[in-house]
């Protein structure tokens, strides 16, 4: 029985004299993966990113926190640097992370409940976890 591609085993490979090479980048691609469903590596990422959930303060913890508040408020014309540590919110999904952010006290929003740095940063007084600075020092 004769072999079926006997008669072009030995002939050189075809080279077309009027189209150029495809690259192999481009070669390679054409058998890349086809993505059915658009954004789907998005969405599982997004599920897969871990968010913190918001520490409830007892009762001794908060008087802590609003007696270095209150210290804060005496100090504010002294512009005292403070790093704070407070829980931000994620804007897609349940929970957040808490951040740390230094910096001098411009102005507190009363009403607001915020307090607002000189870099333009606002750090909500119900989500601050702790206050740290010399100011502080009695404190510790």
């Amino acid at each position: 029985m004769k072999d079926s591609y006997e008669d072009i085993i030995g002939l050189p490979h075809h080279v077309s004299a009027t189209r150029p090479q495809m690259s192999l980048h481009d070669r390679a691609a054409q058998f890349a993966p086809f993505s059915a469903l658009t954004g789907y590596d998005a969405v599982i990422r997004e599920t897969g990113r871990l968010t913190e959930k918001k520490i409830e303060l007892d009762e001794g913890a908060l008087d802590q926190l609003n007696a270095k508040l209150q210290r804060l408020l005496d100090a504010l014309d002294e512009a005292p640097e403070i790093t704070f540590t407070y829980f931000k919110p994620d804007a897609r999904k349940a929970g957040g992370a808490y951040q740390k952010k230094t910096g001098v006290v411009k102005q507190i929003e009363d009403t607001a409940r915020l307090l607002v740095l000189w870099d333009g940063t606002k750090i909500p007084m119900d989500d601050i976890l702790d206050m740290e600075g010399d100011v502080f020092a009695a404190f510790r």
